[in-house]
């Protein structure tokens, strides 16, 4: 089955909207420990890293770097930038 962006985004979407909580700016946000740790997303996307890279591309999700890796950045905040 080929990837499917679109669709690992409205997953990865669909989490956040679960997780997220609202920040001391008002934004939702969560930490990418959360969300790498979080077991119904880890069943369902194909590419965590890979979904988040495109859905900052697309102004869904920001954080600080070009990538998150598990471990080394498990305390990086992902801000939730629509609330759809």
């Amino acid at each position: 089955m080929p990837y499917d962006v679109d669709h690992e985004i409205s997953l990865l979407v669909a989490c956040l909207k679960r997780i997220c909580k609202p920040g001391d700016d008002g934004k939702l946000q969560v930490t990418f420990g959360e969300i790498f740790s979080d077991e119904i997303l880890e069943q369902q996307l194909e590419s965590l890293v890979g979904t988040m890279k495109a859905a900052k591309k697309r102004g869904i999700i920001d954080f600080k770097g070009q990538m998150l890796l598990q471990g080394a950045h498990d305390n990086v905040i992902v801000t939730f930038l629509q609330s759809e």
